[in-house]
């Protein structure tokens, strides 16, 4: 938004695709639909349950960023869908594991640190990491808990995105107090202020003519 006054009204805002919640919500999705393609039929309803679970995820960060500028409400609403979207994509890479016999890593496990510190940047880093030659774990039970730890991760970012939306909230109030607040700027830096914020004067009338004096008051008669 180029002008002042339109980011008064609307807010700074950078774009969706700069929140990294949004960046590791999108790369959890990518990483799903290669997951479930590979690991789970499509007949299996727990293959597009867990692919619009992450879908979900990143989609309503994004749409609630794009409302943002009118809606802090709407934008608050739609990231909470989205952190409890992700919390059920990890839920279901956890149920995966368990469907399949696989091991659900603790926290305390080397592999489980090893995971969690990886962030991949992309889907390629990711599926390197998942694939790696000489790896102790099933590539399938590697892959399902980083799609876990991916799924926490992403959840988490997008609960410190909400609760900033909450500040920023508070702090600047919606798309109304905003409008209010531009409205009440203008007038006093337009129109009845001058440019610099003074008040103007108004231009004086002249002073009317003074009143006629009045006729003067005749003498008495003089008594003869």
């Amino acid at each position: 938004m180029g002008s002042d006054a339109a980011r008064r009204v609307y807010g700074r805002h950078s774009g969706y695709r700069n929140l990294k919640a949004y960046q590791v919500a999108e790369l959890l999705y990518d990483f799903t639909c290669r997951f479930c393609d590979r690991y789970i039929p499509k007949s299996d309803r727990h293959h597009d349950q867990l692919v619009q679970a992450a879908r979900s995820g990143y989609q309503n960060i994004a749409e609630g960023s794009e409302d943002s500028a009118t809606s802090k409400k709407l934008e608050m609403n739609l990231t909470n869908v989205a952190r409890s979207s992700l919390d059920e994509a990890r839920k279901d890479y956890i149920k995966h594991l368990k469907r399949r016999g696989l091991r659900h890593w603790a926290e305390t496990d080397r592999v489980f640190s090893e995971a969690r510190n990886l962030r991949p940047n992309s889907l390629e880093e990711a599926a390197a990491w998942v694939n790696r030659p000489g790896a102790a774990e099933p590539v399938e039970e590697r892959a399902a808990n980083l799609g876990a730890i991916l799924a926490a991760q992403a959840h988490w970012l997008t609960e410190r995105l909400l609760d900033r939306q909450a500040r920023d909230f508070e702090k600047e109030g919606g798309f109304s107090e905003r409008l209010y607040r531009a409205r009440a700027g203008g007038n006093r830096g337009n129109g009845r202020n001058g440019q610099n914020g003074q008040r103007e004067e108004k231009p004086r009338l002249p002073a009317p003519p003074p009143p006629p004096p009045p006729p003067p008051i005749p003498s008495p008669p003089l008594l003869s």
